[in-house]
């Protein structure tokens, strides 16, 4: 069973069991979260995609951690004036584990 959810402004080809890494959420850790915004949904030979979205279709997941990412460092130079900038970044992100796929017939 295989899912496609977005969220965050990106999309994710998600299974029951799968962990993955997502935007920001405003949720506590172990907390349940479901997501409405099916894109596609297939089960075996059965394939369904929405247009854009499938009605009645969700996906419920736990959260596992909040946190942020690896610090990247940001670096800008101007030669002719001698401007140096240095910045770092770190960006936050949730992890999720999906427990399961619900579709309106079940």
């Amino acid at each position: 069973m295989i899912a496609v959810i977005k969220t965050g402004g990106k999309q994710y080809k998600v299974s029951p069991g799968d962990k993955l890494k997502v935007e920001k959420l405003d949720k506590k850790e172990g907390d349940e979260i479901t997501f409405d915004e099916v894109l596609l949904f297939q089960d075996k030979d059965k394939v369904e995609v929405g247009k854009p979205l499938l009605k009645g279709y969700k996906v419920s997941a736990k959260i596992l951690k909040q946190d942020k990412a690896k610090k990247i460092t940001i670096l800008k130079y101007k030669p002719k004036t001698r401007q140096k900038t240095k910045m770092g970044h770190r960006q936050p992100y949730t992890e999720v584990e999906i427990l399961k796929i619900l579709s309106p017939a079940a």
